[in-house]
């Protein structure tokens, strides 16, 4: 339960109870229960656009949904997709990349890839098919934040300071393994085969992205395991788009 704590302080802004103490490898330990935060998140987005639905149109909901995710995590996710997406923009090497992303504004290229990733986010919504949507609006929190464990776990730190170098010293194989059934458990269940293509394409992106930024630049930091967060979120929703167009078509 304590971990479990820690982990809504971190991933939300919703005011619970203070875990009574804490160590700063409980950080890296609480990644373990990250997916059931983001079913938790996931469950009140899909009764937000369950009730949003009976008075507005469903494109207003599909667009409340987009908007509670980012208040209800504090845009914290999408703070590292800014910065990562400013750190290509810097065109320099290691250094000039880590320090693009650590400096606290946000330039021009950040500013359009949240945008661009808010837009892909609310298309992925509102072309969910109907037979999928509220178990795709669960799922896709608790995916994300799968991959932020995946991402963290055995990878290397960027730099010795912030938040994602205290993540990725506390994690270990007990946090991916129970994070990975969960996610996997929960994703069969509420999609079925769907669900589990969803899982099998965030990893493997979520492998081949921490690949790219330990040669590019020698391991992950926060910043970076929050865009990847991101961007997972947006491949899930548009994977259950394009399955349910595929078996529309008649292909499956």
């Amino acid at each position: 339960m304590r971990l479990f704590l820690i982990a809504c302080q971190f991933l939300t802004i919703i005011p619970l109870p203070a875990a009574s103490s804490w160590q700063e490898d409980d950080m890296g330990r609480s990644m373990r229960w990250f997916p059931l935060v983001g079913l938790a998140i996931g469950g009140m987005l899909a009764l937000a656009h369950g009730g949003a639905s009976l008075l507005l149109p469903s494109g207003v909901a599909d667009l409340l949904v987009v908007s509670l995710l980012a208040l209800v995590t504090g845009c914290l996710h999408l703070d590292g997709l800014a910065d990562v997406c400013d750190g290509f923009g810097a065109r320099g090497g290691r250094e000039r990349f880590l320090a693009v992303m650590k400096d606290s504004s946000v330039g021009a290229i950040g500013v359009v890839g949240v945008v661009l990733g808010l837009m892909l986010k609310y298309q992925g919504i509102a072309g969910l098919p109907l037979a999928q949507k509220y178990g795709a609006i669960v799922i896709f929190p608790a995916i994300a934040r799968f991959a932020q464990v995946l991402m963290a776990s055995g990878a290397k730190r960027a730099r010795g300071d912030g938040l994602g170098a205290v993540f990725v010293a506390g994690v270990g194989p007990m946090e991916l393994s129970i994070a990975g059934v969960t996610t996997v458990a929960a994703a069969a269940i509420i999609l079925g085969g769907i669900g589990i293509l969803c899982c099998i394409l965030a990893a493997a992106f979520t492998l081949l992205a921490k690949g790219y930024f330990h040669r590019r630049l020698g391991g992950v930091s926060g910043d970076i395991i929050g865009c990847v967060s991101e961007l997972v979120e947006i491949i899930t929703l548009l994977t259950v788009v394009a399955a349910g167009r595929v078996q529309f078509t008649g292909v499956l």
